[in-house]
């Protein structure tokens, strides 16, 4: 198992920098009216809040993703000193930030940025992101690319954690060991903490989360294992794991 865990998963996209979950209601904001004062107030703003979150989701917050999206070019000037650039994914109603010039497949030294930082998964997170995007990507294709409201029932989820890790032999714990790293993921802001109906909403910042096909790699490698030891009580080992999957 070690040499397994021991390859990175390549990113495709970068860190976001703090918590993304946000509470503020979305305000208005006035236009971007150049001054001989310098940067318009609507610009510093939902550029400060793109650095505060790392990423604004037009379903949160419509005005400031609309004034990242129409004043582009002063966005991208105040952020090129510090290395930084700004990513749209339009179809889904998100903009976030990456390195500029950072692509997957660059080396660990084009990574050494002071604002943002890579984050190396455990094995259950990297597994928890793998069955989660497998659901995003489902509800896509079965509703659109780009359509709202991937959600998933916990009791699904933990079927597929427990099919994958194993049994711990206690009910209590298997459940206690699912919301641990949906905590740890909710921090992300990859999901939601569960809601009255016990669902855990996807947010699409998971799509550029990681290479898919290392995803689908990690999968096929613990239904193996599942597969080889059907009747284990333990859960599967979960050692720490390089990857370059950025949240």
């Amino acid at each position: 198992m070690n040499d397994f865990f021991d390859q990175q998963v390549r990113s495709d996209e970068p860190d976001e920098t703090t918590e993304p979950e946000i509470t503020e209601p979305d305000v208005a904001v006035p236009e971007a009216v150049p001054t001989d004062d310098g940067t318009a107030p609507s610009i510093k703003a939902a550029v400060q809040e793109l650095l505060k979150y790392g990423l604004v989701e037009h379903a949160a917050k419509p005005n400031i993703y609309r004034t990242l999206q129409q004043e582009h070019a002063a966005v991208t000037a105040i952020l090129e000193p510090l290395d930084l650039q700004v990513r749209v994914d339009d179809v889904r109603g998100l903009i976030f930030l990456g390195i500029a010039g950072c692509v997957a497949g660059d080396s660990d030294e084009a990574w050494q940025h002071p604002l943002l930082r890579r984050l190396r998964l455990t094995t259950e997170q990297s597994l928890l992101v793998a069955i989660l995007r497998h659901y995003f990507i489902a509800h896509e294709q079965a509703s659109g690319i780009g359509a709202e409201g991937a959600r998933v029932d916990f009791e699904d989820l933990q079927a597929q954690f427990d099919l994958y890790l194993g049994e711990t032999g206690s009910e209590q714990r298997n459940q206690t060991r699912l919301s641990n790293v949906l905590d740890q993921l909710h921090k992300h802001g990859i999901v939601s903490p569960p809601d009255k109906e016990n669902q855990i909403l996807i947010r699409p910042i998971i799509v550029h989360l990681a290479n898919p096909d290392q995803l689908m790699l990690l999968l096929a490698h613990f239904k193996s294992l599942a597969a080889a030891h059907p009747s284990d009580a333990d859960p599967v080992e979960s050692p720490a794991v390089n990857t370059d999957t950025d949240v």
